[in-house]
């Protein structure tokens, strides 16, 4: 199931408070202070259309939310959601996580990150761009707090059978555990629209959760 064609936005919406581009944290010498507080953030892989950012940030008001999109529609799209939302605790980076991950974000700083439904990256000259190669896994280890948690949705069943090896072999994330499916109380009541849709087709979702060694902070 291939992304669909977004609406266009309002040109007149101010996305200056929840949209950021590469430039404008590259300079930042690996400071992440994104937000006027200190709270414990999470940060969120492929954000898409921006369903999960904009849900938790609202359920989780104590937490603060980073989205890291590549598409730079689907990144203004999603700021966009949070914009109309006033949404104070989640902004969307319009950037590659991998180097994301790799440059910018320092060491026990989240304590959650979410990928759901990454690319597959079918053909198998490609696989090597999935997001989950061993190099992002140990980035995240170091990126997560003591306890922190490794969230990973996949409907891709291969994808999520050669993971969760892969993630083992780095030795720096515990599990994985299992997440039980969570009946939808109404029509948004999913972790991304992929989720959604994915479901209401009766299809599988294969998902797994891995924490960092320690107690939280």
């Amino acid at each position: 199931m291939g992304r669909r064609a977004l609406p266009k936005l309002d040109p007149a919406l101010d996305l200056s408070a929840h949209f950021l581009e590469w430039s404008d944290v590259d300079s930042s010498g690996g400071s992440c202070a994104l937000f006027a507080r200190r709270a414990p953030l999470e940060i969120e892989i492929g954000s898409g259309k921006g369903l999960f950012l904009s849900s938790a940030s609202r359920l989780r008001p104590d937490h603060d939310f980073l989205g890291i999109e590549l598409a730079y529609k689907y990144a203004r799209f999603a700021a966009a959601r949070l914009a109309k939302q006033g949404s104070t605790n989640a902004k969307v980076l319009c950037a590659d996580a991998l180097r994301a991950f790799a440059e910018w974000l320092p060491g026990d700083l989240a304590v959650a990150v979410h990928v759901y439904f990454p690319d597959p990256w079918w053909k198998k000259r490609h696989k090597k761009r999935r997001v989950m190669n061993s190099q992002f896994v140990a980035d995240v280890g170091r990126v997560l707090r003591r306890g922190g948690t490794l969230h990973f949705w996949t409907d891709v069943q291969e994808y999520f059978e050669t993971t969760l090896p892969l993630i083992a072999a780095t030795a720096v994330l515990e599990g994985p555990f299992p997440v039980a499916e969570q009946l939808a109380e109404h029509d948004l009541d999913y972790r991304t629209h992929f989720e959604r849709r994915m479901r209401l087709h009766q299809l599988p979702v294969y998902r797994a959760e891995f924490r960092k060694p320690g107690n939280p902070e």
